[in-house]
């Protein structure tokens, strides 16, 4: 983990800040809710969805605050020591307001998806911006993340480094022309990624192909285990929260897949759920390119 953090940091040019709001004088973030004003450069700043924690660790900054994704699960493990001091402040699903007041943020990160209906309440705290999405074109909320930080070129040099190294990694691994199936088992059913999923985006850079579903807004279809044949990928890249294939689908159907050709070929492979499904942006980015040549190469 540390040499991917230092990947990240190396290709952001050592983490200098960048922009108009360099010199102090203040500037303007256009974001999903509206325009916000920022009248100093951050030093304080809460994040309340995964996306933008990652985007801020990626950027080499330190969030106060972040909210956890599941209770008691804590933040993200594959950061590492770069959130060892940041406070948790609710769920992301259910951000402690008060818990954020008590930090003194001067900026807040979110998503409208998730956060709309207390946008008033968290402005009335620090200057708050707002992605549109969470997760799904997770690129809007790495821009959105540096946006507010007055660090668009960084962000933009770390994602054109990412794009080149998974075209690299693709070449590599000769994925071009290839089909991968991302699976993610949950308690009544399953769910398949698509391109525009954080984990189907990155693997469509690397040249696989996510294969035709009728996929949600959201990139991905649920499906019953019985219906375990539509994992139909060259490759499978499967992950199950929580470990305990019982507490999931996972133990129904890993016990019908054995007649698909990628299982039956030993191209069906474990991966980190907190990784490929939470970890939403560069650093998680870098982190599934090496898994993935660990796996493939």
């Amino acid at each position: 983990m540390v040499a991917v953090l230092a990947t990240v940091l190396a290709a952001c040019g050592g983490s200098s800040p960048e922009g108009q709001g360099a010199d102090g004088g203040g500037y303007t973030v256009e974001h999903a809710l509206g325009e916000t004003r920022i009248d100093a450069r951050p030093e304080r700043v809460v994040v309340i969805d995964s996306p933008h924690l990652d985007a801020l660790v990626a950027l080499g900054v330190t969030p106060v605050g972040a909210t956890e994704s599941g209770a008691g699960e804590g933040l993200p493990g594959y950061l590492g020591d770069a959130v060892a001091d940041t406070e948790v402040v609710g769920l992301t699903a259910e951000p402690d307001i008060d818990a954020i007041a008590n930090l003194a943020p001067d900026l807040i990160i979110g998503s409208k998806v998730r956060h709309e209906a207390i946008y008033d309440e968290l402005s009335a705290i620090a200057p708050t911006v707002f992605s549109e999405n969470s997760g799904t074109d997770w690129q809007e909320q790495a821009r959105t993340t540096a946006a507010a930080l007055d660090r668009s070129p960084d962000m933009e040099h770390l994602l054109d480094d990412l794009a080149r190294r998974a075209a690299a990694v693709g070449t590599t691994l000769g994925a071009q022309g290839k089909t991968a199936s991302v699976v993610r088992f949950r308690p009544d059913n399953f769910r398949l990624y698509g391109p525009d999923s954080f984990s189907g985006s990155i693997l469509a850079q690397v040249g696989f192909e996510l294969g035709d579903h009728d996929w949600n807004e959201y990139s991905m279809v649920e499906l019953s285990p019985e219906r375990y044949d539509e994992i139909d990928g060259d490759v499978i890249f499967f992950a199950n929260p929580g470990g305990d294939p019982k507490a999931t689908t996972m133990a129904t159907v890993t016990g019908l897949w054995a007649d698909l050709p990628a299982v039956a070929e030993g191209r069906a492979h474990a991966v980190e759920d907190e990784t490929w499904m939470v970890g939403i942006g560069v650093v998680g980015a870098t982190t599934m390119l090496d898994q993935l040549e660990k796996l493939l190469g």
